[in-house]
């Protein structure tokens, strides 16, 4: 069947053809490819087109597709069994290399998903605190749990409004939300909730709106209003833990949150979550504490497997390599731009990027729903033509893998340059 029968055939069973919204293309037009096969940094459709691909499984296939570590270590654990409902060594070999990795986490515990993540992780900031209020920033996607799906009111300090049909009022009254890259903003909602924050959540590297800019004085800024108000602060990494550097974004920023919270490379591709922090905080947890959590297949031994093949094989050098190979590609980028005299920004951390089309930086959600995205949905269809798969949707982070080698980078700026001279 072709990709077209797939949809259509799918959409009698599944919403929208899909089993995540994105997938299906609305905010770029067309048909989605779907995928048969992957290997490297390409994805083969069911109709026998290969691209070089930038969505990485959305950031878990950093090493890219079936990496042969990867799928050694996973062929041989699934011989041993596949879910026990009960500890395994894995898990413990996960949580040190945690541990090891990001000072700023002493225990562990893991859960299936970033969404299931980031609900405990506030759960244990609310019942640490003992306060109710969480504050997150427009843009900033930390998964589909009710207090997350909020936008903002008129005013950066009033009550969030539900985001999503099915969120209570009553869900969205304890979430304020900020303007990022904006501490002024955070500042009136802590005064203006004074005593009742219990937690600041923040993607430290945006990735839902793109990969966003901000001042050198932001992150740390939020450390220490927090510590003024006696809030927790939550770094939310499942996007950006372990891509932008070996020890996640607290080490490349040099910034101490109480909580983080990881997926996606810890699973090396398969489905995971974590939250973690000090010490103190996660003795909260039951069986410890008295916060409860739990998930029949949290810490299964398919993606600890993954995740630790993924881990052991992110080495300084395979750092390097994804420094280089992602600059070769904002550089080309940006160039491909300026020759099409075409109005952009390519906007980069590490070996997460975004080609916005806007006039100067963007810094924040408005800034990013400003861009023009009519365009962007004409840019990935070109590319997708010419064999290059993008995120569908403009308000998204690219993925560079360890796999992509020159040859993928040279194709892929090549094919911008023929896209955007049409533009």
């Amino acid at each position: 069947m072709t990709s077209k029968d797939l949809l259509s055939r799918a959409a009698e069973l599944m919403p929208g053809g899909v089993s995540s919204p994105v997938r299906a293309f609305k905010a770029v037009g067309g048909v989605p490819p779907f995928i048969a096969s992957a290997s490297g940094c390409t994805m083969t459709d069911v109709d026998g087109n290969t691209y070089i691909d930038y969505i990485g499984s959305w950031g878990p296939m950093i090493l890219g597709h079936t990496h042969p570590d990867v799928t050694a270590a996973l062929e041989a654990a699934v011989r041993k069994g596949t879910s026990f409902g009960a500890p395994s060594p894995l898990e413990a070999e996960m949580a040190q290399e945690i541990v090891d990795r990001v000072p700023s986490v002493e225990m562990v515990r893991f859960v299936n998903s970033g969404t299931e993540a980031t609900m405990s992780a506030i759960r244990l900031a609310r019942a640490a605190t003992k306060r109710d209020v969480i504050l997150k920033f427009a843009g900033g996607y930390h998964g589909h749990a009710d207090s997350f799906l909020i936008q903002a009111g008129s005013g950066v300090a009033t009550f969030g409004a539900p985001d999503s049909p099915g969120v209570t009022p009553g869900a969205a009254k304890d979430t304020r939300v900020a303007r990022f890259d904006d501490l002024e903003s955070v500042r009136t909602i802590l005064e203006q909730d004074k005593g009742h924050v219990a937690a600041i959540i923040v993607e430290p590297v945006p990735g839902n709106m793109g990969v966003t800019r901000f001042d050198d004085g932001f992150l740390p800024g939020l450390r220490a209003l927090c510590d003024e108000h006696g809030a927790l602060l939550i770094f939310d990494e499942v996007m950006t833990g372990f891509r932008v550097h070996r020890g996640c974004a607290s080490s490349l920023f040099g910034v101490t949150p109480d909580l983080s919270t990881f997926g996606k490379v810890i699973g090396g591709g398969l489905p995971v979550g974590a939250y973690g922090g000090r010490a103190d905080l996660m003795r909260m947890i039951s069986p410890s504490g008295p916060v409860y959590q739990a998930g029949t297949l949290s810490g299964n031994p398919l993606a600890m497997t993954a995740g630790l093949a993924t881990l052991r094989g992110l080495t300084e050098n395979v750092y390097a390599q994804l420094e280089t190979q992602s600059a070769k590609l904002q550089a080309g980028l940006e160039d491909a731009l300026r020759e099409a005299v075409v109005t952009g920004v390519v906007q980069r951390v590490g070996s997460m990027l975004t080609l916005f089309f806007h006039d100067g930086p963007v810094r924040n959600f408005d800034d990013a729903k400003a861009c023009d995205h009519d365009r962007f949905a004409a840019f990935f269809g070109g590319m997708l033509e010419r064999g290059v798969h993008l995120p569908p949707s403009g308000y998204e982070a690219w993925f560079v893998s360890a796999a992509h080698d020159d040859t993928a980078i040279n194709k892929t700026v090549s094919a911008a340059r023929e896209v955007l001279r049409g533009l």
